[in-house]
């Protein structure tokens, strides 16, 4: 498995990030975690292809993780001439949301033919959802966005990829990431509770409960960014745009 850091920023690219957006590659398939608004420059610059990616999973409906999407399926229609289907993954509501984000930013694009199926599924709590070889648990997590926000467990090759999404400490991270080979988890300040997102602090408390073999820190804020420097511990990477991990 080999993760690709397509965007690791906050909502509003502190220090000069892009935002959330994970590209993954296992078992003779790929897939996206998450697609915030910038993910098409991401992928533009590390050659990923759009065409290439077969599935996107949606954390939470936030702009900066689902917003991309308006603009990867317009490219697919208008640029890259995508055939190969897609399927998007995500909570409640999706489509919906989808679609209307995409009539607020380009009126009509959503009812325009498309020359590719193109599929939308939502998550069931904690219930396991396949995509071909791609297992994908979603753990209901706390962060507003008007839809269930979720940390997600995927299991793919033999490997164990979780993401925490944009959340405040719950409980449920234990299980999204126990044993995980690698635990991609929101870090958006140092020290203290910030309201509906995590500390360094917090983590590091929680670190052994959870026993991922590997953490990455992400979506952090400019205070975090300032300080990062003293996360001491050796199992903690810190995420870089454009960094890439073998599992």
């Amino acid at each position: 498995m080999r993760l690709t850091v397509v965007g690791c920023g906050d909502a509003f690219g502190s220090g000069g990030r892009l935002q959330t957006c994970y590209h993954v590659e296992a078992a003779g398939t790929r897939f996206l975690i998450d697609c915030g608004a910038t993910a098409l420059i991401g992928c533009n610059r590390l050659g990923i292809d759009p065409s290439s990616i077969p599935t996107i999973f949606i954390s939470h409906l936030h702009g900066d993780h689902y917003a991309g999407l308006v603009w990867w399926l317009i490219h697919a229609q208008h640029v890259a001439k995508r055939t190969v289907p897609l399927t998007v993954v995500g909570s409640a509501g999706i489509e919906a949301r989808f679609t209307a984000a995409t009539e607020a930013l380009f009126p009509g694009s959503s009812r325009v033919p498309r020359r590719y199926d193109l599929k939308f599924a939502e998550f069931a709590r904690e219930k396991p959802f396949d995509v071909g070889p791609v297992r994908a648990t979603p753990f209901e997590v706390s962060h507003p966005s008007g839809a269930p926000s979720y940390a997600l467990r995927f299991e793919v090759g033999g490997k164990v990829l979780s993401f925490s999404g944009d959340t405040e400490w719950a409980e449920n991270l234990v299980p999204a990431g126990r044993g995980a080979d690698l635990f991609i988890l929101e870090c958006y300040h140092f020290a203290g509770e910030p309201r509906f997102h995590m500390s360094w602090q917090t983590i590091q408390a929680n670190l052994d409960r959870i026993g991922a073999k590997r953490v990455m820190l992400t979506h952090m804020a400019e205070n975090m960014l300032a300080r990062r420097s003293e996360v001491g511990d050796a199992r903690v990477l810190l995420a870089e745009d454009g960094l890439a991990v073998d599992l």
